[in-house]
């Protein structure tokens, strides 16, 4: 079905964005049959503090716009594909098929693609130095490409989110997670940037929270995560295109209105 675009009401940037996405990753996969869902599964929030309703992006001296840059953190290698620990990875990685940017470039320690959003240029990243070294990888592509610290959106999983919960705040602390300390520090200690936090959950027993962030998902968590990259997706087009409030609402009435319907199946 064909949804109609909303306008951008930037001054900066005028573009038309469909309100709800499909993406070729959810195609791609396996999907859960409708009727399997309940009223108790994970529903998606974002939140996010005062904020302009609009996104500027910064323009270089040559007059092209700085692009925006996409990190999502995770570990390197097959023994961590899949895992709770890597949503950034993966995120990013449905991102980069849904507006066609190739992930094949190999440059300041990660794996990297650029393309546009829009018309706003982005950049795609994925650090491949290990977790607790990721502000090697990005401090180094933020400093070569002189990119503002606004402009810097990191995705990494957070174990004190529900599962499947988004949050996206626009400056914060590292909450523990090392991939975000190491960043901060590579920043020179600056916090001022936006992160995308995605829910994991928290280990049930007696499991530590170092071997729960490295188990993949099981079968159920894994479709359900398609919905999560869905709206996470979305929410940062929006962000892009039409600011952090806009972003906020789009992406809660969506879960809104996911609810409702899980609800009515139940």
């Amino acid at each position: 079905m064909i949804l109609p675009a909303i306008s951008s009401s930037s001054p900066a940037i005028t573009v038309r964005i469909p309100c709800r996405l499909t993406i070729g990753f959810l195609s791609r996969r396996k999907k859960m049959a409708v009727s399997q869902f309940s009223s108790s599964s994970p529903s998606t929030l974002i939140s996010c503090s005062s904020a302009s309703t609009t996104t500027s992006t910064t323009t270089a001296t040559d007059g092209k716009p700085k692009p925006w840059l996409f990190v999502g953190l995770g570990n390197p290698g097959k023994l961590y594909n899949g895992t709770r620990h890597n949503v950034g990875f993966e995120l990013v990685d449905a991102i980069a098929e849904a507006e066609g940017i190739s992930m094949s470039s190999v440059s300041f320690k990660a794996l990297s693609g650029k393309g546009h959003i829009g018309d706003v240029p982005v950049m795609l990243a994925k650090p491949q130095t290990f977790m607790n070294l990721s502000g090697q990888s990005v401090g180094s592509i933020v400093s070569y490409y002189k990119i503002p610290l606004k402009q810097v959106v990191v995705i990494f999983d957070d174990m004190d989110l529900p599962f499947g919960a988004l949050r996206l705040l626009p400056k914060g602390g590292h909450g523990g997670h090392n991939g975000m300390r190491s960043v901060i520090d590579h920043f020179k200690g600056s916090r001022d940037f936006p992160r995308l936090r995605i829910g994991i959950g928290r280990p049930t027993g007696k499991m530590d929270g170092a071997s729960f962030v490295l188990r993949p998902f099981n079968k159920q968590e894994r479709e359900e995560l398609d919905f999560t990259f869905q709206n996470g997706y979305d929410a940062l087009r929006i962000l892009l295109l039409e600011g952090f409030d806009k972003s906020a609402t789009f992406t809660n009435s969506a879960s809104k209105s996911e609810s409702k319907s899980m609800k009515q199946l139940g």
